[in-house]
């Protein structure tokens, strides 16, 4: 498991606040890496009261989190959810903000608070003028995975970083449930073969390599796999390519986020590009194959997977710019339609093959939660 160096930094608070508001409105792989930050500072400061502001599909995976009250922005409403929004901040008062995202929507959110503390990324590293929105800032540190950075908040406060990220996910039985029902008796593989992202295509293998691994691991490794995702038009394409063959089952748009934590927790292993799915996997200690060349696994992989990450990013960057990967700013994304084709059919069936190889289903759980829910709705 891969864990932090060590870092110590002088408390900037005299006093734990009253009231703190973190804004992390999305996305999912985001928020999974903000969540450890928010279980640090809630186990330091016990007896502040935290909000987070959230988006509704963010919230629907983190809905009942202990000791964290939520206040949800529905973003596809646009002002109207601003509105909503703004009327529920009306009766709130915060001491200290963390402004976790770096977007004009978030920085909008941050003001309509009305909290006078904001903190924020450094000028270096802040997207969309957020030091325009922000009193302070975080120390800069180049080069960091999303998480280090996310936790650079933390230590700006004198919370010093675990040993090791914390996800304490809250699942209920039902879900635990719901998971054990879809798990086949053989082990298995969630495979989520498409990403979120809003503008093209970059993060996306083809539905045909996708294929072409899912028949390994039902035909070699005797395994079945369980093909994920929210049920969107191209995932419906994609999975009409993969799910063409026996040993593949299609639950896109069939599990809630919750369930699919769980379904995630009982699995072999996960293969998908950088994506949601990608960084539960790595939270809940489950191994992640991930596909990366649009993007740096350095700045956005699933956490503690190193090993398993099929990484064609500098590849795909000489390619594409004619330069190396230090000769770019850091976590620049590839945006071409082509760019994943850099990953070869066969160097991700040799990373899934050494993953699946290894002894027990899943590398060292990330928190007493996600062990025990293993243990009792495991296939026996």
């Amino acid at each position: 498991m891969r864990s932090f160096p060590a870092v110590r930094i002088s408390s900037s608070m005299s006093s734990p606040p009253r009231s703190l508001c973190v804004i992390r409105l999305s996305a999912i792989g985001d928020c999974c890496h903000a969540l450890p930050v928010v279980q640090a500072i809630r186990s330091a400061w016990p007896e502040t009261r935290i909000t987070w502001i959230i988006g509704q599909v963010e919230h629907s995976l983190l809905e009942g989190l202990a000791g964290v009250d939520f206040l949800v922005l529905d973003k596809r409403a646009g002002r109207r959810g601003m509105r909503e929004l703004k009327e529920k901040l009306k009766a709130r008062r915060f001491d200290l903000l963390l402004q976790m995202q770096d977007s004009l929507r978030a920085s909008r959110v941050a003001l309509m608070t009305g909290c006078r503390r904001r903190v924020g990324f450094d000028r270096r590293r802040a997207r969309d003028i957020q030091w325009l929105f922000t009193t302070e800032r975080i120390a800069h540190r180049p080069r960091q995975h999303v998480m280090e950075a996310l936790f650079g908040f933390a230590e700006h406060l004198g919370i010093e970083r675990p040993a090791a990220p914390r996800w304490d996910f809250p699942l209920g039985a039902e879900d635990l449930q719901a998971a054990a029902r879809m798990a086949p008796e053989r082990p298995f593989c969630v495979m989520s073969p498409l990403s979120s992202q809003r503008r093209g295509a970059f993060r996306n293998w083809p539905a045909e390599r996708y294929a072409s691994v899912a028949r390994h691991v039902v035909e070699q490794l005797g395994g079945e796999v369980l093909l994920t995702g929210s049920g969107t038009s191209m995932e419906r394409d994609y999975a009409a390519v993969i799910a063409a063959q026996p040993g593949v089952t299609d639950l896109n748009g069939r599990t809630t986020l919750k369930q699919l934590v769980a379904l995630i927790g009982l699995a072999r292993l996960v293969v998908c590009p950088d994506s949601g799915p990608a960084h539960l996997g790595a939270a809940l200690g489950t191994r992640v194959v991930g596909l990366y060349a649009g993007s740096n696994p350095d700045r956005s992989g699933p956490w503690g997977n190193r090993e398993f990450t099929v990484n064609r990013y500098p590849q795909a960057v000489l390619r594409s710019l004619g330069k190396g990967v230090d000769d770019i700013s850091f976590g620049r994304r590839l945006r071409a339609g082509d760019v994943m084709n850099e990953i070869a059919v066969a160097d991700v069936i040799e990373t899934v093959e050494r993953a699946w190889a290894l002894p027990g289903r899943n590398l060292q759980p990330r928190s007493p939660g996600s062990a025990e829910a293993r243990e009792k709705t495991a296939p026996q």
